[in-house]
């Protein structure tokens, strides 16, 4: 059995890392063994123009320990009163990879997002012109949706008529949690793309709701039934090109995970990639973890593969990871995957 995996140096193709102290916290556990992000760009306020976009690069450069190397990949927060001239000007640049499309109210601080698809018809068109990807929050927000559906509705309401209303537009449907999703991306052509997080791979919605309600699982999209995590286990490890890893790992404070309205999101920046080997081996697929985590982000976003390498090694005894990583803003809990993992990365 192998007990050693030596993989290109992997990428994280959706990552919050938020601002200030949370950023100062959380910035040192991807750039541990990841070598280049998309950044999501829901601050608040949110990202939106090419200066913000630069500006909030520099802050996190600034923020990353002294010894590691990391590259941010920036994006913008696509609105209503988006200028095509300045999405086009980033793109030049090479600042920006990539624009956020969060349906209003979809998911944390989303209040600025898209509702009127009319609206921001022109940004898309210069995107498909200049090869700039569409990075999706792929859910209705209609409040007569069940949201354990909203992700299938997208993709016919909203998804389908913007890429059949523009010609070469690069998209991404990001943390798909759905066999409609994976189904949906396969049978498409090589403009969609996918992101699968960690722990929609690990976590079915019984996990959120049985024995009592556990907080630090409950994410948006929200983890679906057991069909589904199966089906994007499947898609992971598939080989398929269009599929690739975004964790959406996704910092809050304890607090405000562990109350009345808790924030939605997992954080799991700090033990995705041996959760990650430990996927992969259950499914019989370690030779396809390369392609999953550091091959093919790259290639549908036009860019090399990271330099070095990430190794991965098996041990005998159960790796403890920290249960909580500690932030100025407050304690943030480490994803659990609720099972002992074997795998550790350097």
């Amino acid at each position: 059995m192998t007990d050693t995996l030596t993989i290109p140096r992997p990428d994280d193709w959706h990552l919050h890392l938020r601002d200030g102290a949370m950023l100062e916290a959380v910035l040192p556990e991807t750039a541990r063994h990841f070598g280049r992000a998309i950044i999501m760009p829901n601050l608040v306020p949110p990202v939106v123009t090419g200066a913000q976009a630069a500006a909030y690069r520099d802050r996190i450069l600034a923020a990353l320990p002294e010894g590691m190397a990391f590259e941010p990949l920036m994006t913008l927060y696509l609105t209503e009163d988006t200028d095509p001239a300045d999405v086009a000007a980033a793109h030049a640049s090479g600042l920006v990879k990539a624009v956020k499309l969060y349906p209003a109210g979809a998911t944390t601080n989303s209040a600025s997002g898209v509702r009127d698809f009319d609206k921001v018809r022109p940004v898309l068109e210069k995107m498909a012109e200049i090869g700039l990807p569409l990075c999706t929050h792929g859910e209705v927000t209609d409040h007569d949706i069940d949201i354990f559906d909203r992700e299938a509705v997208f993709i016919d309401r909203v998804l389908d008529p913007i890429r059949a209303a523009t010609p070469g537009l690069r998209v991404v449907m990001e943390h798909i949690t759905t066999k409609n999703a994976a189904e949906y991306v396969a049978s498409q052509d090589k403009d969609l793309g996918a992101t699968i997080t960690t722990h929609h791979l690990i976590i079915n919605r019984n996990h959120i709701l049985v024995g009592g309600i556990k907080p630090h699982y409950y994410c948006l999209p929200v983890a679906k039934r057991e069909e589904h995590r199966l089906a994007l286990r499947a898609a992971a490890v598939s080989g398929d090109a269009r599929f690739f890893l975004g964790t959406d790992s996704a910092p809050h404070t304890d607090p405000n995970k562990e109350s009345a309205c808790g924030c939605a999101g997992c954080f799991t920046a700090t033990n995705t990639m041996p959760l990650l080997a430990h996927v992969f081996e259950e499914e019989g697929a370690l030779d396809k973890l390369a392609g999953f985590a550091s091959e093919h982000g790259p290639a549908f976003y036009g860019l090399p593969v990271s330099g070095g390498t990430l190794t991965l090694t098996k041990g005998d005894a159960p790796v403890q990871f920290p249960e909580k990583i500690e932030s100025g803003d407050g304690p943030v809990t480490v994803f659990d995957p609720g099972f002992p993992v074997y795998w550790s990365a350097e």
